[in-house]
């Protein structure tokens, strides 16, 4: 009957739940645990209906329970008994959202039975005699009063007996527990034990501790008193205490990650924790508290490292007199400490803890950072350096720093770090703080002093921070105005070897560049730099005499009124960059005023890649260019991704055509051309860039008296297709040109010119010269055809007025050495024309009768 009882069992669960309960296999077992039946689920889940829809409540591996033979035949108004439960790899969700509405309360109830008075409900009951919940989970969220609880890696145990109305319920507990009480975090998933005997009272539900021992971390704790649970609420009465006062009782408190084992350390001095929580736990209510932790004279040393921390004195207390959250309260009475010479001290109070925080705190003294790893064996991630000291008052509450409100914030002191020294794997080299000092009144505080370096990178620098203490107690985004000077600034400094962005195959096969490697602009910045520089080091090129504004907020850099020299030129630019995407993101204007042609196309990819021929040039350029797109992780433009457009003027540049393929292919057609003499001084075009290609509006340039004409595009792929137009004098193109040329007249032979068009394709490595001539001698034949026939019509026209006229044709006397003239042939050529338009043709063989001229 086993496929029907699952089914019915389901079916009764899920009609009697508010939510939807499944596994996927159920066994049943009358002879394992004989005289006893075990039923097991296996991979079930609890997952919630409205107003929690869709979350699961409760979810696991295996859920297992035991029970007497005999409990499988009861009648359905009789009470089932279960004995044992266990419990593995179980998820508890527990949640209450901000309306006090619990996803555990998923009981329906039943309106009718509960109106049947004196009436028992029927079920089942816990006659537990143990119970096991092994390698759990459990999470507690309330929205309503923001308290967070995770507890991992939980394994708890209980033996007793619940059929009994008074008995002892024996348990074990070890768990990793995280505790955060609004934006406050108190445990991060501290190691806690406790191994505890209770005193159980069913009837009055009353739950008293006998014996017991706690651990947080490796400080113990025992416990006196009890819980009680009532029908609206649970009424604590508890005291705690640690059982001894050695003053390694404080170093248990620091969690393992950070120090070693405590055995062999030589302590003096106590440490004591002492508390009390007495009162009410509901909606409105939580227990009373008093909580204190002292200390007085104490000492410690590590066997193994050289220095003793000393004169340790700590006295703190977390009270509530009220039972009102909002009347929590800390006070630091004093927590003072000294290392070597040098003294530490802190003390003030925090009041109205969970609503809004009022901080009054006070710092002095001087620590040198390098003494911490001599005093404690800390596994951090770097060794520390540098010396801090302070002596600083501030006044402020959370909402102040919450809503900005700096006003509100007084803050007093002054503090400096210096000879500090910082190592992380992000960046190529470390990080040195020479000086860095605060000073600090209400309503300003001001970087006095800062002198940084880090590989070839030296900064020098003054302001003022709006935040400083929001910054560091509420991490918000570093706010002010900073001016910056600098030597030597290399941006390669900066790189990141252990980007989290993602870049993919594409970008890495078009780029070449080293995905592992980034720039990062800081993600807590929200400040305006006004800088100069000496020396700029941006990938492989160097600025000299830089200086501009840099606003920086949410990973974003806006560059004003940057002016800076460069390939003997100026520049000036402004834009953004971009870091906060997976790709890097810039837009920009440049403007580049009388740089070196060669120096800059060389070396800058940018340039190489809008004018690739210019590697031909000597010579000075002006150019405005305005691009964006997208940059590689060096902060370097992807060619491939710049859309924009740029205005060049060439003021002087000679032209060396053996250094670029494509000019020297097009020298060895253009046989009449030496390309050595090309000019490109006071050369002016546009260009327009998108998806990879480059291309080039009309402009004109000349070479020997040859006007030419250029257009047309490039790629990135360093393919081309352009277009010359060259207004070339007809007698540059040959003998067979020579012979039509001399039926014009000498001036009129030598002003002749033709266009002849070039068409380049290929690449710039391997360039394909197309020059067409025959269409140039067609339309060179075609000019001189024109140019006859309106010869002919300008001297027909003067030859017949003189024939009309019983004249002669002018010039008709003058002849040259044969006899013969232009003007005499002509006169025949007109004679023959004008007889053959007023007479007629002599036939062959005829005679010409007298008188029919």
């Amino acid at each position: 009957f086993k496929g029907s009882l699952e089914d019915l069992l389901k079916k009764n669960l899920n009609k009697n739940l508010n939510a939807e309960v499944a596994w996927e296999q159920m066994d049943l077992s009358l002879f394992s645990n004989f005289p006893n039946a075990a039923v097991e689920l296996e991979n079930f889940s609890v997952t919630n209906r409205a107003p929690f829809e869709g979350d699961t409540l409760a979810s696991g591996e295996t859920l297992a329970l035991k029970m007497g033979l005999s409990q499988l035949f009861k009648k359905e108004n009789e009470s089932i008994a279960i004995d044992a439960l266990a419990l593995d790899r179980a998820n508890i969700n527990i949640k209450i959202d901000s309306l006090g509405r619990t996803n555990y309360d998923i009981a329906i109830k039943n309106e009718q039975e509960s109106n049947i008075s004196g009436e028992e409900n029927s079920g089942f009951t816990f006659d537990l005699k143990q119970y096991e919940i092994s390698n759990s989970k459990l999470r507690y969220s309330d929205e309503k009063t923001r308290t967070y609880l995770k507890v991992s890696d939980l394994n708890h145990s209980g033996k007793g007996d619940f059929s009994l109305q008074q008995s002892e319920l024996d348990t074990e507990t070890n768990a990793l527990v995280s505790f955060q009480l609004e934006d406050v975090k108190y445990l991060d998933e501290n190691p806690v034990s406790l191994d505890a005997v209770f005193q159980m009272d069913l009837e009055n539900q009353q739950y008293t501790f006998l014996e017991n021992e706690a651990k947080i971390n490796d400080l113990p704790l025992t416990f006196d008193g009890y819980v009680k649970v009532l029908e609206d609420a649970n009424e604590i009465d508890i005291t705690f205490k640690t059982p001894s006062s050695d003053f390694k009782n404080f170093l248990a408190v620091i969690p393992k990650k950070y120090v070693k084992e405590l055995d062999g350390v030589a302590t003096t001095g106590d440490f004591t924790v002492n508390g009390m929580l007495k009162g009410l736990a509901n909606e409105t209510y939580i227990p009373k508290m008093d909580i204190k932790v002292a200390s007085n004279n104490a000492s410690f040393k590590y066997p193994n490292l050289p220095k003793t921390v000393k004169n340790i004195t700590i006295d703190a207390e977390l009270k509530n007199e009220t039972g009102l959250v909002k009347d929590t309260y800390l006070t630091i009475g004093g927590l003072t400490f000294k290392i070597d010479d040098e003294i530490f001290s802190a003390n003030g109070t925090i009041r109205n803890l969970t609503e809004n925080a009022l901080v009054n705190l006070a710092l002095k003294g001087k620590l040198n950072l390098a003494n911490i790893e001599q005093v404690l064996p800390l596994e951090l991630e770097q060794d520390l350096s540098g010396v801090f000291e302070a002596d600083v008052t501030t006044n402020f509450d959370m909402s102040s720093i919450e809503n900005e409100a700096y006003d509100n914030i007084r803050t007093n002191g002054s503090a400096s770090l210096t000879n500090f020294s910082y190592t992380d794997d992000a960046f190529p080299d470390e990080i040195k703080i020479e000086k860095a000092g605060v000073k600090m009144v209400p309503g300003n505080i001001t970087l006095n002093e800062l002198k940084a370096s880090t590989g070839q990178t030296d900064i020098s620098g003054t302001g003022t921070i709006q935040n400083l203490i929001p910054w560091i107690m509420a991490k918000q985004d570093l706010k002010g105005r900073f001016y910056l000077t600098s030597n030597t600034f290399n941006l390669n400094d900066f790189k990141t070897t252990d980007s989290d962005k993602p870049v993919s195959g594409a970008d890495l096969k078009q780029t070449g560049a080293n995905v592992s490697e980034g720039i990062q602009i800081p993600d807590f910045l929200d400040a305006t730099v006004d800088f100069t520089a000496n020396r700029v080091i941006y990938d492989n090129l160097e600025l000299e005499n830089t200086s501009g504004t840099i606003n920086i907020k949410d990973e974003t850099a806006n560059l004003t009124n940057v002016k800076s020299k460069i390939f003997g030129g100026n520049a000036n630019f402004s834009g953004e960059v971009d870091t906060k995407q997976a790709v890097p993101k810039f837009n920009m204007n440049l403007d580049l005023q009388q740089i070196d042609i060669d120096d800059s196309f060389g070396q800058l990819s940018l340039l190489k890649y809008i004018a690739p021929i210019a590697s031909a040039l000597d010579g000075d350029l002006n150019t405005t260019i305005q691009l964006q797109g997208d940059l590689n992780s060096d902060l370097t433009p992807k060619l491939s991704t710049i859309a924009g457009n740029a205005i060049a003027q060439i003021l002087t540049a000679e032209v060396s055509p053996e250094r670029t393929p494509l000019l020297s292919k097009l020298g060895d057609q253009l046989t009449f051309l030496n390309l050595e003499k090309l000019s490109l001084r006071d050369v002016s075009t546009a260009l327009d860039f998108n998806n990879g290609r480059i291309a080039v509006k009309p402009f004109d340039i000349k070479v020997e008296g040859v006007t030419i004409t250029a257009s047309g595009s490039h790629g990135l792929d360093k393919s081309v297709d352009y277009n010359l137009n060259m207004d070339v004098p007809a007698r540059y193109l040959g003998s067979e040109v020579t012979n039509l040329l001399q039926k014009l007249d000498p001036s009129e032979a030598e002003a002749m010119s033709v266009n002849v068009p070039v068409g380049i394709s290929g690449s710039f490595t391997q360039p394909q010269v197309n020059l067409n001539t025959r269409a140039a001698i067609n339309e060179l034949t075609n000019k001189i055809i024109q140019k006859q026939k309106e010869t002919l019509v300008e001297k027909g026209t003067d030859i017949l007025g003189d024939l009309i006229g019983g004249g002669k044709p002018k010039d008709s006397t003058s002849s040259n050495t044969s006899g013969n003239t232009q003007v005499d042939k002509t006169t025949d050529i007109v004679k023959d024309v004008i007889g053959g338009i007023f007479g007629k043709k002599k036939k062959k063989n005829d005679t010409v009768k007298k008188g029919n001229r």
